[in-house]
């Protein structure tokens, strides 16, 4: 009898992310597979997990990529491959930003951060991937996940040009984004 009462408990809880999987298309192509860190950043998860399901990441470009650092992606206002590349990086979702939910998880190789603009609460619906460790970002972006497979597609993701890392011609995308609950 406790087992099936642990058991209604449990199917009766509202389900969390586990994993994020990317499809990857462009001049590059892979999966990369993200475990998402609910327990560390359980509203930034929530956020990414929602847009994901909702499909809104699917087709957008990575805008911003700048080797020996990171890739970023997720701007599902202005980054939608056909879209004006220009405007890349400067949108979110039609959602509210979120409040930061900074951590103790240092910023590694293939750690996944929420990107924002100088307010720490301006997080939204872009995130990036580490090529390499950033400590100078501890404490002051949200990590939400790690690499957990495919960082091999990672580090093949077209990079950009410049101080800014903008991606010149046309982009590697996120063809397809699932989650895993």
């Amino acid at each position: 009898m406790r087992k099936l009462a642990l058991a209604l408990m449990l199917a009766g809880s509202p389900a969390v992310a586990t994993e994020m999987t990317i499809e990857v298309a462009g001049g590059t192509s892979g999966t990369i597979t993200i475990d998402l860190f609910e327990d560390v950043a359980p509203k930034h998860v929530d956020r990414i997990t929602t847009l994901a399901e909702q499909g809104a990441y699917d087709g957008i470009v990575f805008h911003r990529v700048i080797d020996g650092f990171m890739a970023q992606t997720g701007d599902v206002e202005f980054g939608k491959l056909g879209g004006d590349m220009g405007m890349a990086g400067r949108g979110g979702s039609d959602l509210p930003d979120l409040p930061a939910e900074f951590s103790d998880r240092p910023f590694e190789r293939g750690v996944v951060g929420m990107a924002r603009s100088q307010s720490p609460n301006s997080a939204n619906s872009q995130f990036f991937i580490m090529f390499a460790p950033g400590d100078f970002l501890n404490g002051q972006y949200t990590v939400v996940g790690k690499v957990t497979d495919g960082m091999d597609v990672v580090d093949a993701i077209k990079r950009g040009e410049g101080p800014n890392g903008a991606v010149i011609g046309e982009p590697d995308r996120m063809a397809k984004v699932t989650v895993s609950r």
